[in-house]
């Protein structure tokens, strides 16, 4: 799996054992989606993917920190799930599933943004046993003034607003962020979202 492009792990973080997480949906796409911000998230993480319970059983699943499964294959499954509760993350779309109380779960039916926010979430709060991968603090790959756009547009304010809290004009608004997303290599507002949390410049809670 090739390193999401906000990854800069150093050499010490290379030699550290990279922890394990498995996405196990038959849909592709979503799981290509997940897995690359997962890499953003914990970028050391090695990210597995898998069709069927069937291909994670002989894939040694004991080896991963957590199972990312759809709601069909846990509904499926759901004993072999039921007996690892602190590696299950149920994928759902939507809110509203009250069968899955005591069970973490990751609404995948929403934009990028917040379902990046979600992951997030979900690494700081970890399990009773054993915490999501915690991610090094990124470079800092930003001027000042870059990082304090590129907050403001983690936290959801347009180029306008942006503009008048910074006291600058529209056209240098949008000239960083042209330069924040080149240098981050960013695809997406979650990208930025992503690089702005696990650099330590807003908490989860300010967004």
């Amino acid at each position: 799996m090739n390193s999401h492009p906000l990854s800069h792990p150093t050499a010490s973080e290379r030699a550290m054992p990279r922890p394990q997480l498995a996405i196990v949906d038959a849909n592709r796409l979503s799981c290509i989606g997940l897995s690359s911000l997962l890499q953003g998230v914990i970028p050391t993480a090695d990210i597995s993917i898998f069709d069927t319970l069937e291909h994670l059983v002989v894939s040694r699943p004991d080896r991963f920190m957590h199972y990312f499964v759809s709601s069909a294959i846990y509904f499926e499954h759901a004993a072999y799930f039921l007996a690892q509760p602190h590696r299950t993350i149920v994928m759902v779309h939507g809110e509203g599933y009250p069968h899955l109380a005591g069970l973490l779960t990751l609404n995948v039916c929403q934009d990028e943004k917040h379902l990046a926010h979600d992951i997030l979430a979900l690494r700081h709060r970890g399990h009773a046993y054993g915490q999501m991968a915690s991610t090094p603090k990124q470079p800092t790959l930003l001027t000042g003034r870059e990082t304090e756009v590129a907050v403001l547009l983690a936290k959801g304010y347009i180029n306008k607003e942006i503009g008048e809290r910074l006291c600058i004009s529209l056209s240098t608004v949008i000239t960083h962020r042209k330069n924040i997303m080149e240098k981050l290599r960013a695809r997406s507002l979650a990208d930025i979202i992503i690089y702005v949390v696990t650099s330590g410049l807003v908490t989860l809670e300010e967004l």
